[in-house]
């Protein structure tokens, strides 16, 4: 990579010019295998260049409990654990931090591997030539641990491909493959994403296209489907907490869940971008009810726009109620499984109630909020999966979503939108925040493919 320090495009066009660096791989004998998620896109091109078999291994990066982004090692299939000590040692890790992460992370690579490859058995790898390909190489811990399994599953040579590295990432990685290819090195380096104008989160729904199609199969769902006209879509008052709130209420024909809307200071349920998200949400067939927190008497008061419990409490009577309307409760079958979406002090109200509700919640997602206001109890209690959403410029937001995450002990991920400020004004971060949404929601609430 010339120093100029060219980004890909994306993970596509990453994939094709890494693949024109592996064209003497081309053969029979030759098995591509990706690190879900962001390595797939990358090596479909490369499996498709070469036409090889495409297949995944599941890794589950370690983070730093106080720095989730950074690898202090990293655990896999078939039990491999691979820790970084010049990661561990200086951040002092205790054994019980490093443990939590742990059990956390296990959880979900368990959770990935069954949603990946469902009753399919992996790719027979016995010697063979096998290519293990991820969007880039920070610490390397990942990549040891992806070398270590295909190794142990009888691989016959190694050859570990990414577009982008460390210029030492030989002398870090050269034990653990018989050949290393690289597109670029730049120096110095801070993290894969830099060189990517496009290093936006892969989804699950994307990883399960690329392996369906590399497999000559119909991918499942082929993604999430698009509603028709609204069964129901209108206004609708509620008892909250000794006061009465009115939302809208939009509930697609055959709606698979519901996703409540918890907005936080200078935003309400007229905001365009609530609206737009929400609108993203009820085309891949979730319902949504977009409300205000406060009447309108009490926006003025700052102290009642961070009462998280307040906020919370009335979120809670609403996620409660809902249900009792024909159009999303017991008279139109079972209860929509239920979404959180908060934002800015929202989104402390969104984890308040989730806390509270346990089961009761499909999953939360965060859009430029302020989830450390719930506090470290609440966060610890929380149960539904949760997304972080925040502005790539959004810096100081950026920190105390990470401190939040610390505490979370269910599966959570932060996606940092490039390029995008606190609001998400700037052209495409906005629906880049509405995909990221929808993709989790349909995920998690069961009403995935």
């Amino acid at each position: 990579m010339p120093a100029t320090r060219t980004h890909f495009t994306d993970r596509t066009d990453a994939g094709h010019r890494l693949a024109a660096r592996l064209a003497h791989l081309r053969g029979p004998g030759t098995v591509v295998v990706a690190l879900p998620r962001g390595g797939v896109p990358v090596a479909a091109e490369v499996a498709a260049a070469l036409a090889a078999p495409l297949d995944i291994c599941v890794i589950r990066k370690l983070g730093l409990p106080h720095q989730p982004e950074l690898g202090m090692g990293a655990i896999g299939e078939d039990g491999v654990r691979v820790l970084n000590e010049q990661v561990l040692r200086p951040a002092r890790v205790t054994p019980g931090q490093l443990a939590a992460v742990e059990a956390r992370e296990r959880a979900e690579l368990e959770r990935r591997a069954r949603r990946y490859r469902g009753d399919r058995p992996p790719v027979d790898l016995r010697g063979r030539t096998v290519v293990v390909v991820d969007d880039g190489v920070a610490t390397g811990s990942t990549a040891r641990a992806a070398c270590l399994i295909v190794r142990a599953r009888g691989a016959r040579r190694v050859v570990l491909a990414v577009p982008v590295a460390p210029e030492d990432w030989t002398e870090r990685l050269g034990d653990v493959a018989d050949e290393l290819v690289c597109v670029g090195t730049p120096s110095p380096f801070f993290a894969i994403g830099e060189f990517y104008a496009d290093f936006s989160q892969t989804g699950d729904a994307e990883v399960l296209r690329h392996l369906a199609e590399a497999e000559g199969r119909p991918a499942p769902g082929a993604g999430p489907p698009t509603a028709g006209p609204p069964a129901a879509d209108r206004e609708l008052t509620l008892p909250a907490a000794g006061v009465r709130l009115t939302g809208r209420l939009t509930v697609p024909d055959g709606a698979r869940g519901i996703v409540v809307f918890a907005h936080g200071s200078g935003s309400g349920r007229h905001s365009p971008r609530n609206r737009r998200v929400a609108e993203e949400l009820n085309r891949a067939g979730l319902a949504t009810f977009l409300f205000d927190l406060l009447t309108e008497d009490e926006e003025p008061d700052r102290r009642k726009v961070f009462d998280v419990a307040l906020l919370g409490a009335r979120l809670t009577d609403v996620a409660r109620a809902l249900p009792m309307d024909p159009a999303v409760g017991p008279a139109a079958g079972p209860p929509l499984p239920l979404g959180l979406f908060g934002a800015s002090t929202g989104a402390a109200a969104a984890l308040w109630t989730a806390a509270r509700l346990g089961d009761g919640v499909a999953a939360v997602v965060s859009r430029g909020g302020r989830p450390d206001l719930a506090g470290p109890r609440t966060l610890a209690a929380v149960t539904a999966p949760t997304l972080l959403i925040v502005g790539g410029r959004d810096h100081e937001v950026i920190d105390l979503n990470r401190r939040a995450r610390e505490h979370l002990r269910c599966e959570s991920e932060l996606a940092v939108v490039p390029h995008a400020g606190h609001l998400f004004e700037e052209p495409g971060t906005l629906d880049r925040v509405a995909e990221l949404a929808r993709d989790w929601f349909v995920e998690h609430s069961g009403a995935g493919p």
